[in-house]
């Protein structure tokens, strides 16, 4: 097994031999998410940009992934790390240009690769044109968000009991009008559109194309879930910190309304070529109202917080993984899997048990039928980074009295890229020439990817093996569905077609009594002095087979 033949040239070869026309690419794509201030930076200010990205594409073309999403880079205030969009149609300065986005989508495509960017459509920045319009009086603007009357004498009190995402009231008082509130289920300084005024309709299916007619493939669409408000806007009637994924329904959170907007943008991906996509980041109670966002006619992909979300046990592991493939099966559409993103603690340390555990989770994952997302840095092991100084963090969960304590700043610390440090040089295990605007731990260049290239036992090379694997198997396509096999307790064992997997959840070496064939591929060392034809998997162990 040569886990070293994965030049950028073959790798586009190999993807253009899976890609004919109507291909549906995405239904079992690996797409790697750069999240850009994190990734590189191209011109030495601390801070990854659009340049730094386009000359690490050969890092992810030889790595074997399809596409790569990037977080956003528009012009924007930074209040939420660019979530708090000011102009959708611009880049912002610590970015780079827009020459630089039009360089990157060409570059990625040169290389085999497809593009998805982030569109942010349930609010705006405070900076946004059409807010401070709508401050300054505009009617027209102020109906394309939520105002409203505060409750009681003078109208002191916030117009109902819904929550902020980041803690806190969800409505803010309007500046210099005693009584009037505006509506944002983040920070302050993202005030919710009102997505009951076609003109906010309108604008967001002008920014889908100007960004098409860049060349873009698709597009993840940031709190898919939340644009459309109940009618009224109730009271959500419980207290206690509110949190995106849970069993409750909520007022502001998965509407019916929603998917009448998504069919109108998949009106839209549709009058391109090249199989545009829409990917939803949609947390709803269950599988099955996931499954909603992705029928036929509305978007391609919805991401899978409930996998997320699930730690590493086998029958939770299956039940999830049953729930998700019913449901999405029930619409015809692929499933997907992640383990880790720009929002969420590294899977290297959420699910404890340390690497071994977190490479057996990861074989598991790209084993599965469907999608599978990666987080930048994911490939190389990186923990998440837990000492860093009040004065770096940046998050602004924070800096508001909500329970949490900013650990997304812990999951963003700049990639490590080269062994070495060179504090005199102001560089940053090869991030940029101006340091990291994290602080990196020291011994990062220990898992950089200069340190893991060409070593058979680095996570690196693992990934870089599963995905080609992914490549060359048949059985890991789509159209070729799970089945279960028997397996001890802990251990979930499956085949697809001739490809068998299997992954020990408990920290216990078990023996294995089914059939399974060449070794492909295993996330630890396997016991080979075992009596003939039995199979022993170590604990938070998961291996691959082909069945002759």
């Amino acid at each position: 097994m040569d886990q070293h033949s994965n030049a950028p040239a073959l790798q586009t070869a190999a993807r253009a031999e899976r890609a004919p026309a109507a291909s549906r690419w995405w239904r079992d794509a690996v797409i790697y998410q750069i999240y850009p201030r994190s990734f590189a930076d191209g011109d030495g200010d601390g801070m990854g940009d659009l340049v730094g990205a386009r000359e690490r594409l050969p890092h992810l073309a030889r790595l074997g992934v399809d596409a790569v999403w990037l977080s956003p880079f528009y012009a924007s205030p930074q209040a939420d790390a660019g979530y708090d969009v000011a102009d959708y149609r611009s880049i912002d300065p610590m970015f780079g240009t827009l020459r630089d986005a039009e360089a990157l989508i060409e570059e990625a495509h040169a290389l085999g690769l497809r593009v998805i960017i982030d569109v942010v459509p349930n609010h705006s920045s405070d900076r946004h044109e059409w807010f401070r319009r709508a401050l300054a009086g505009d009617p027209a603007a102020r109906r394309r968000y939520h105002f409203a009357p505060g409750k009681g004498p003078g109208g002191h009190q916030p117009p109902n009991d819904w929550e902020s995402v980041f803690g806190g009231p969800a409505w803010s008082p309007v500046p210099g009008e005693p009584g009037q509130w505006y509506l944002h289920l983040f920070a302050p300084e993202q005030p919710d559109f009102n997505w009951e005024n076609p003109a906010v309709h309108d604008e967001f299916r002008s920014v889908l194309r100007f960004w098409l007619d860049k060349g873009v493939d698709g597009f993840r669409i940031d709190v898919a879930h939340g644009l459309v408000k109940a009618a009224g806007l109730p009271d959500m009637g419980s207290s206690g910190q509110l949190r995106l994924l849970g069993t409750a329904e909520l007022p502001f959170f998965d509407q019916d309304g929603v998917h009448e907007i998504y069919r109108s943008w998949r009106t839209v991906l549709d009058e391109y070529p090249g199989e545009r996509v829409g990917v939803a980041e949609a947390w709803t109670p269950t599988a099955e109202r996931t499954a909603l966002y992705v029928r036929e006619d509305e978007l391609h992909q919805a991401f899978n917080f409930h996998y997320l979300h699930t730690g590493w046990d086998a029958e939770a592991l299956r039940t999830v993984i049953d729930a998700s493939l019913t449901s999405l099966g029930a619409v015809g559409a692929p499933a997907t899997w992640v383990l880790s993103n720009h929002d969420v603690v590294r899977h290297r340390t959420r699910l404890g048990g340390g690497h071994a555990r977190a490479r057996a989770a990861s074989l598991l994952m790209l084993a599965l039928p469907g999608s599978a997302y990666v987080y930048q840095g994911e490939e190389l092991g990186l923990p998440e980074v837990r000492e860093l100084p009040d004065a770096a963090r940046q998050d602004p969960s924070f800096f508001r009295a909500n329970g949490q304590d900013g650990l997304r700043d812990g999951c963003r610390v700049p990639l490590p890229w080269d062994e070495e440090e060179n504090a005199a040089a102001g560089s940053s295990y090869g991030f940029g020439s101006g340091g990291s605007w994290l602080p990196q731990p020291a011994g990062w260049g220990a898992l950089s990817v200069a340190a893991q290239t060409g070593d058979p036992d680095s996570t690196l090379e693992l990934y870089r093996t599963a995905l080609r694997l992914r490549r060359e198997r048949p059985e890991l396509g789509d159209g070729h569905p799970l089945e279960w096999l028997p397996a001890p307790e802990g251990v979930l064992a499956f085949r697809r077609g001739a490809f068998v997997c299997a992954a020990n959840t408990t920290p216990d070496p078990v023996r294995l009594d089914l059939p399974t064939g060449e070794l492909l591929l295993a996330s630890g060392g396997l016991d080979t002095g075992a009596a003939p034809g039995v199979t022993v998997l170590p604990g938070d162990t998961t291996a691959w087979w082909a069945r002759g």
